[in-house]
């Protein structure tokens, strides 16, 4: 690439993989295909949205529990405009409110990507330490640096790989676990090999796409120590900034959707004593 040269934008890279997509269709596409192409255009316009966002407003959280968070301008993974809209989860946020006046004194975020929970949580419970782990380094380098950026970085411990066991470090902590592993949360969640878990409150994504069964298994393994609500996604009615109102419905459909492959309820698991 020349010194004049620029990288493709991010219209025309999609572009040119719906075109060689359709170069290679022989008949009529099925609607797996279809749904594909119109998943991929969706990421498409969400990361057009998400650089206006940023553009008006700069990449800070706009409203909910960790409104006023500067936030990042890409995301290290998943869908960055409902973030910064404040509508990321939103089903979580009464539970998250609940737990925050519960006295905590530690959080435990295991697939913390870059810290949207770990930091949010830190500033929402002043008093909290936070660890955040990934398997992923560049995740762990952009969680430490939004520490830093919002003023936490003394009560953010990042770390990689989470196992078991190492919930026995937290035994005597009043802890908050939450977990969104892609369907590691089988592995890491396993009471038997972490008995200090049954003192734990825990916020846990379940991937039945990646891992069948899954929820079923860990509402097994947990009914015994915790009252389990399951929380299942919905659509996300939240206010608009006046540029985003004066969009199509579709962009404000966009705005909060949330890129998932299919439906990933939420277990929330409160200790029972």
């Amino acid at each position: 690439m020349g010194q004049d040269e620029r990288p493709p934008s991010e219209s025309a890279l999609t572009a040119l993989w719906v075109k060689e997509r359709a170069a290679g269709w022989q008949v009529a596409p099925g609607n797996e295909e279809l749904n594909e192409i119109l998943r991929r255009l969706g990421r498409w316009r969400s990361r057009l949205l998400a650089n206006t966002f940023v553009a008006h407003h700069g990449p800070r959280v706009l409203q909910g529990p960790f409104a006023g968070m500067e936030y990042v301008a890409e995301a290290t993974e998943g869908a960055l405009m409902p973030r910064l809209l404040g509508s990321y989860e939103a089903e979580l946020h009464p539970y998250l409110a609940a737990f925050a006046k519960d006295g905590l004194d530690c959080v435990i975020d295991v697939g913390c990507a870059e810290g949207y929970y770990a930091v949010g949580l830190a500033r929402m419970i002043p008093g909290a330490e936070v660890h955040a782990h990934d398997i992923d380094a560049a995740a762990l380098e952009a969680c430490a640096d939004l520490a830093t950026r919002n003023g936490v970085s003394q009560r953010v411990i990042v770390g990689g790989e989470f196992m078991p066991e190492d919930f026995e470090a937290f035994a005597d902590r009043r802890v908050l676990v939450m977990v969104d592993a892609e369907g590691a949360e089988d592995d890491i969640l396993q009471p038997d090999r972490s008995p200090a878990l049954a003192g734990m409150r825990l916020i846990v994504e379940t991937h039945e796409v990646y891992r069948p069964g899954v929820r079923e298994r860990l509402v097994e393994r947990f009914a015994p120590t915790h009252d389990i609500v399951t929380v299942q996604p919905q659509l996300k009615a939240v206010p608009m900034p006046p540029w985003l109102e004066r969009l199509g419905h579709l962009d404000q459909l966009l705005a909060t959707w949330e890129w998932r492959l299919a439906a990933t309820p939420w277990l929330v698991m409160t200790p029972k004593t």
